[in-house]
């Protein structure tokens, strides 16, 4: 991984970059000798690193854009949070910082949404076709679901030790932010574009029959996946706080696992960084006392 790009290195802008992949790009970063300025809805958030440059940034506010691409070359896009159609900001946003310049983008995607498909497929295909060097990750579900505070998984894991989804026995190959994080770094840094998708996984494909498995062996207690049907799977979220028609997407994702669109490894964590990906096992271990 190479930082060289004119003097000082080059310098980068991270939107999501006080969040679960970007604080963990932002430390790989700095590692390597770039500038980094980090952009979130506050100009600068209570536990961030000294030395790290921090603008006011929100997607919805154009006022706000100036700033945070001030002297960017390159730029890690994440979309605003349950946002289920948010291409027309994010497709605007691109063309200003090409226009200013920028020539590298590196956008966190998911591995259920295809490029053109509506919402970020659109920016996935804006990129390819319109970013000089490009990459759009497409990550599997995230491990960090099942401990995030934030998150109805980790809620239910803590209160009736229970695992609701419509997902059947579908499997997941889910993955770690920190190889996602990795991979994102690699492809921010590198000499060479990745001009690629990358479809992001763990070493295995996991059902949350298999998760709820595995976590009720490290926490020391039952954790049971509930099955659902669709109806039930939306309340369910509904009643957790997300907004209605982002949880009518989200169960129409559990349905595809059920169907199988995400039983499957793939060798890009390996084949980018040099390293195999953590294993789900291996992160709840690590993170027992979340469990408990």
């Amino acid at each position: 991984m190479s930082a060289r790009a004119g003097s000082g290195g080059p310098r980068v802008l991270l939107t999501g970059g006080t969040g679960t992949t970007g604080r963990a790009i932002a430390a790989r970063l700095e590692a390597a000798g770039a500038r980094v300025r980090v952009a979130s809805r506050t100009a600068r958030d209570a536990d961030a690193r000294e030395g790290v440059e921090h603008a006011r940034f929100d997607w919805a506010d154009p006022a706000t854009h100036e700033e945070a691409l001030r002297g960017v070359d390159r730029a890690y896009l994440v979309a605003p949070a349950m946002v289920e159609e948010p291409s027309a900001l994010m497709v605007a946003f691109i063309e200003r910082a090409l226009a200013g310049g920028a020539r590298r983008f590196v956008l966190l995607s998911s591995s259920a949404v295809p490029e053109g498909s509506p919402g970020i497929g659109l920016v996935h295909r804006a990129l390819r076709e319109r970013a000089p060097e490009w990459t759009v990750l497409q990550p599997s579900w995230f491990m960090q679901n099942f401990i995030d505070p934030r998150h109805w998984h980790r809620a239910g894991i803590a209160g009736p030790g229970e695992l609701t989804t419509a997902t059947g026995g579908g499997r997941v190959g889910f993955v770690d932010a920190g190889d996602i994080a990795e991979v994102a770094a690699r492809a921010l840094l590198d000499e060479a574009p990745h001009n690629a998708s990358h479809v992001i996984t763990g070493p295995e494909a996991l059902s949350y029959d298999d998760v709820a498995a595995i976590v009720s062996e490290v926490a020391g207690r039952t954790i049971r996946h509930i099955r659902v049907d669709e109806d039930a799977a939306r309340a369910h979220l509904v009643k957790a706080g997300v907004p209605a028609p982002y949880a009518a997407f989200l169960v129409r994702l559990d349905l595809a696992i059920r169907d199988g669109a995400e039983d499957r490894v793939t060798d890009v964590v390996q084949r980018v960084t040099g390293r195999a990906p953590r294993a789900f096992r291996d992160f709840a271990r690590a993170h027992a006392h979340a469990f408990t």
